[in-house]
């Protein structure tokens, strides 16, 4: 990986300060530009001039749509984050509330209450791709990879059958000569001047089979080489594809948990204003604090997995692209 990719990470993991509230809203206008290579605009140059498989154009679709779709999710976790700041705000009135007034009314609980209806109001983040969506997305990915496997295996098919077929033929070509040599054998000791012809015959017959066979051999590698290339840029695609899966599947998982999470908080909460009571709001208070380090443990977890789901969509599409120019 690049420096400059190395230090575009680091700073879309940082602490967010005014500057950086710019930076992250520059680079997630599209995160596909600065990370993923080549980038669109090079790679529809290069879908022009050089001789693309039609699936492997797929394959840099699916992998464009992965990238885009980890800039959602990335973008739903640093509000998830953000939303999460109101829950922590409940946490240290309710500890400071207890903490320093010695004598608790229900006033004092009113701005702790409000807080925790802000957060019941907000949307969940994590809602921005469902369940279906990331089922329909494995389904598409999963479909392109049997795509890829197929043809690659068709590929393979296809040379062994030449290969098959070159023996074949060149048994027969033997065959066809020896008959020939004979016959003309024959035509010499009828003829005198079959004789004196049939060196010239037989010189002429073992030329012009060199010449075919020289052409079929080089029409052969051609295609074997071809064919051969084809294979395995379809084979490392394959891979590609494979792995997004189960990065995706992985993904998935950690969404819905942390989806189901900040559900249940923004329920119990909502639950929580809504009867009012005091003593309630405490026991909420208590639970969200003894809950806190986890659900933000698992929520860095996540964002992690994204970032390396980014860096190995990157490298897949870097491997593809290397075959491609290296047989060019």
């Amino acid at each position: 990986m690049s420096k400059m990719k190395r230090n575009l990470l680091a700073k879309l993991k940082s602490p967010f300060t005014a500057a950086g509230w710019f930076l992250w809203f520059f680079v997630y206008l599209d995160l596909s530009e600065y990370l993923l290579e080549p980038r669109q605009e090079t790679l529809k140059e290069m879908i022009k001039s050089l001789n693309f498989h039609h699936l492997l154009i797929d394959y840099f679709g699916a992998s464009l749509q992965a990238c885009n779709i980890c800039q959602l999710l990335l973008n739903s976790v640093h509000q998830t984050r953000s939303a999460y700041k109101k829950i922590k705000l409940v946490i240290k009135m309710s500890k400071k509330m207890h903490g320093h007034v010695d004598f608790i009314t229900e006033d004092n609980y009113r701005p702790i209450f409000r807080e925790l209806k802000s957060f019941a109001l907000l949307k969940n983040p994590l809602s921005i791709i469902s369940a279906v969506q990331f089922h329909d997305i494995h389904d598409d990915n999963l479909v392109l990879l049997h795509r890829l496997t197929s043809a690659n295996k068709k590929i393979k098919r296809r040379a062994k059958l030449r290969r098959i077929c070159k023996k074949v033929g060149g048994v027969g070509l033997v065959v066809s000569q020896t008959a020939l040599l004979i016959a003309l054998l024959v035509f010499a000791f009828h003829s005198i001047l079959g004789m004196a012809a049939a060196p010239a015959l037989i010189g002429c017959s073992l030329a012009l089979h060199r010449k075919k066979k020289m052409e079929r051999a080089q029409e052969s590698a051609g295609k074997r080489l071809h064919e051969g290339v084809a294979g395995e840029q379809l084979d490392v695609a394959a891979r590609g594809v494979f792995i997004l899966i189960k990065d995706f599947d992985t993904m998935s998982r950690m969404v819905r948990r942390l989806h189901n999470e900040v559900e249940h908080r923004k329920n119990v909460s909502e639950m929580c204003v809504r009867i009012g009571k005091c003593e309630l709001l405490d026991e909420v208070v208590k639970e969200f604090d003894a809950q806190e380090r986890s659900f933000l443990e698992q929520l860095e977890e996540l964002e992690e997995h994204i970032y390396l789901c980014l860096l190995t969509i990157n490298r897949s599409r870097g491997l593809v692209i290397r075959e491609i120019m290296e047989n060019q």
